[in-house]
């Protein structure tokens, strides 16, 4: 199978841009949403890049299992990620909340928020991975 990590790199930082555009358009847990969706797909080209298996959807967590010889991922940046878990499921689904849909619940400041996050941790898996 040929390697794809530029191919996963280059979708993760499309969804932030989408993101981004998502939040100037109020569509904020859309941007929420997609905004994990990049951080998870720039952290799992890392994995392809050293040829490692990631299973599931949990950035924090796939952050903290990295097995890298020469960088950990910051404390903080774990911290980012797991802000980003929580929009995994709410920011889609109205049974995430006892009642109303996810697009009563998100705020632009919130979304903004999630992009910068997201842009972050796309950042830092482009210098792990040497993009």
């Amino acid at each position: 199978m040929s390697e794809r990590s530029r191919d996963w790199m280059a979708q993760a930082k499309r969804d932030v841009e989408h993101a981004a555009k998502d939040v100037a358009d109020g569509y904020y847990e859309h941007a929420c949403f997609e905004s994990q969706q990049a951080a998870e797909k720039a952290v799992k080209a890392v994995y392809m890049r050293l040829h490692a298996d990631a299973w599931g959807h949990r950035v924090a967590r796939l952050l903290e299992e990295m097995d890298l010889a020469a960088s950990r991922p910051s404390p903080e940046l774990i911290d980012d990620a797991k802000l980003l878990d929580q929009y995994y499921v709410p920011a889609r689904y109205p049974n995430g909340f006892e009642s109303g849909a996810p697009m009563d619940f998100f705020t632009k400041e919130q979304a903004a928020d999630a992009v910068r996050r997201a842009e972050k941790i796309i950042r830092w898996c482009q210098d792990i991975q040497g993009a």
